[in-house]
């Protein structure tokens, strides 16, 4: 067991030193449209876009592209693992099939056709999306999409809804049931698995104080809120949700200044920059830059564990992420200083 993580975490941590940096993805954004498409392909993208090529071009090539090699390599990665640590590796790369799960279901609510699914977000061409867009093509509504996906881990959780939920309720059904199972999984007191319980629980507390905010600005009532609370946070334990659901914004600045592991001078200068705008983007980069470096910690914390292999796996997934944003914001024709700043 121990000679297969070994075994692992080297490839990782080779694969890993392959990625783009934040130099090359600012050269990307400077560069025409043209010269995206072979940038990309020479990044290690050749053979996705060689087998794209025949029936796709623009951004939905290299989105095709991107989105199949992702797919690709996180099933590869995957049965390089054993036991235990394959165990570990699955809990952060099933979170994709929840991803995946809510492409579908935003598809079917919003009448987006088989083909623009197909030709980027879930490409045709890798058999794994095949069932994903089987229910696409024939789910009449939100309800019969959702129970197609029965079968699934979290199939009964969305069956349990009332037949007339919404769109964001299958969403929250879909979150709610993903961190429950991750953390139920990360059970022992290994330090790497502590450590990617801390994660979970960071996630799970950044996903919390931003549905309390987006409340907040909409209006939504107590008993909503309390329902869109994830258990499982450090930063906001589960003993507070009742006093936040029925204080709303005031009460979760309140329980936030109790905590000594949170900026809550920063947090409050962005909340005036949010107030400025009018949007939480500030609120959100700075959210996925507290994640990013924590989890940074892990390239070199505990190196034969399932640290450095979870690692590889979510600069992999932040690299696509990027190189999405870039594709798609230069064929847009979107200024390179809003791309860069909303690339980590």
């Amino acid at each position: 067991m121990v000679a297969n993580t070994a075994y692992v975490a080297s490839r990782a941590k080779s694969r890993r030193k392959k990625l783009a940096d934040l130099a090359r993805m600012r050269q990307l954004i400077n560069q025409s449209t043209d010269q995206l498409t072979a940038s990309v392909s020479n990044m290690g993208y050749a053979d996705e876009i060689n087998l794209y090529a025949g029936k796709l071009t623009g951004a939905d090539l290299v989105e095709a592209a991107l989105t199949h090699n992702l797919e690709a390599e996180l099933s590869d990665i995957l049965k390089m693992c054993n036991g235990k640590i394959r165990d570990a590796v699955e809990i952060y790369t099933s979170r994709f099939e929840y991803q995946n799960a809510k492409v579908v279901l935003r598809s079917v609510v919003n009448e987006v056709s088989i083909e623009k699914v197909s030709n980027s977000i879930l490409p045709d061409l890798n058999e794994i999306n095949t069932p994903w867009l089987k229910i696409i093509e024939t789910a009449d509504d939100l309800r019969s999409a959702a129970l197609q996906m029965r079968r699934k881990s979290f199939g009964s959780d969305l069956k349990a809804l009332p037949e007339d939920a919404r769109l964001s309720e299958y969403e929250d059904a879909l979150d709610r049931h993903y961190f429950k199972a991750a953390l139920k999984s990360f059970t022992g007191n290994q330090p790497a698995t502590r450590y990617l319980r801390d994660y979970l629980a960071m996630e799970i507390d950044h996903r919390n104080i931003m549905n309390i905010l987006e409340s907040d600005s909409i209006g939504i009532n107590s008993e909503t809120i309390s329902k869109l609370l994830i258990p499982g946070g450090k930063i906001l334990p589960a003993r507070s949700f009742s006093t936040i659901a029925a204080g709303g914004r005031s009460a979760l600045m309140d329980v936030l200044r109790t905590s000594s592991k949170f900026d809550m001078a920063h947090f409050e200068t962005l909340l005036e920059e949010v107030a400025a705008s009018k949007s939480l983007d500030a609120v959100i980069t700075w959210f996925k830059e507290r994640e990013y470096k924590f989890m940074k910690k892990m390239s070199y914390l505990h190196p034969i564990s399932a640290l450095p292999i979870v690692y590889y796996v979510a600069m992999k997934v932040q690299e696509v992420a990027d190189l999405r944003i870039i594709v798609r914001g230069r064929f847009a024709g979107l200024p390179s200083e809003l791309l860069e700043a909303h690339i980590l």
